[in-house]
């Protein structure tokens, strides 16, 4: 018999639809239920140490859930080392602290301002003075992928054509146009967010789940029995059925 699963795309920060993506997962199979959540937790959004905060709590009362590493959540990582860094992924004129990727709403929700032209060492330090350890601990703790019967969850995709094990981890967190352009089955149906789309969609060989969030539009909830696929409103389970490329 095929375990129910359910999956939460990118959250960035947003902490009411948190509570409402796990109420319908609760009314839907009780506070029991296996949840993946498919990562990006911070940036842009108002709210991601709130969303940290809830997350470390769910995991500390011995919920049944996965936490997935995406892309945001590895670049604050990177910048609250002892000396900061830039995800290797990024183009020479993007960093996390960049208007478009989020950092400096995140720093925000932590108390911490970041001002125009302000150099990078003062912000680091107070950075480091603002965020818990619990909080570095827990994105330090974060997976880059897990499989379930036939199910992969990751946060941006896989490299078609290449065996797991061969996966670059950069490619699970990053990836876009190879992955999502590629209509060959997969050993898995992979289950990924990263992208932002206007609604949930069933590729046939991947389920995209990253409905913007961050950008004020929705927080998308799906169930999974075996390759069956439901998303999760307030009126209950809808069919997401497959519409290949």
């Amino acid at each position: 018999m095929n375990q129910r699963i359910y999956a939460i795309g990118d959250i960035h920060g947003e902490l009411d639809m948190l509570k409402d993506a796990v109420s319908r997962i609760e009314r839907d199979s009780g506070a029991d239920a296996r949840v993946v959540f498919l990562g990006d937790y911070i940036d842009r959004g108002p709210q991601s140490r709130a969303v940290i905060d809830y997350l470390i709590e769910a995991r500390a009362a011995g919920r049944n859930y996965h936490y997935l590493l995406g892309n945001h959540d590895r670049m604050f990582a990177m910048f609250m080392e002892d000396t900061p860094r830039t995800d290797p992924r990024l183009s020479r004129d993007f960093h996390w602290l960049h208007r478009r990727l989020g950092g400096v709403a995140t720093l925000a929700s932590y108390g911490v301002d970041v001002a125009d032209g302000e150099p990078l060492s003062n912000i680091h330090q107070r950075a480091r003075a603002a965020v818990p350890d619990e909080h570095v601990q827990f994105l330090h703790s974060l997976t880059y992928s897990l499989q379930l019967e036939e199910l992969l969850f990751v946060h941006a995709g896989i490299r078609p054509g290449i065996p797991f094990e061969q996966q670059n981890k950069n490619d699970l967190i990053w990836i876009r146009q190879e992955f999502l352009n590629d209509t060959r089955q997969h050993p898995w149906l992979v289950v990924h967010g990263h992208t932002p789309v206007a609604e949930a969609r069933h590729y046939g060989n991947r389920v995209n789940l990253d409905t913007g969030a961050g950008y004020g539009s929705q927080l998308t909830t799906a169930v999974f029995e075996g390759s069956k696929c439901w998303l999760l409103s307030n009126a209950g389970r809808v069919a997401l059925i497959p519409q290949p490329h």
